[in-house]
């Protein structure tokens, strides 16, 4: 559905309130061409969790706890195990 916005004085639009406090990515497609999309923001210290390295390792270390619920720890073993 197309809705016909004005751009005010201030070069704001608005999405309406359904949109209020929402992460929006403004592409410019073309020149005078946008495209908005709802989302989520990585912050930059977090995006190495978003590769595909440590996506696959996750998912591994997920499905290994899966398989593997925890268990009491005999100390006494754990120590002859040790030497």
């Amino acid at each position: 559905m197309d809705v016909i916005k004005t751009v005010g004085s201030s070069g704001q639009i608005s999405l309406g309130k359904k949109f209020a406090g929402q992460t929006v990515i403004l592409s410019e497609l073309d020149p005078g061409v946008w495209l908005i999309k709802v989302g989520r923001f990585v912050p930059d210290n977090e995006k190495w969790l978003h590769t595909p390295d440590v996506q696959n390792t996750l998912k591994r270390a997920v499905d290994w706890a899966e398989k593997n619920p925890p268990a009491e720890t005999d100390m006494h073993k754990l120590e002859d195990q040790m030497r």
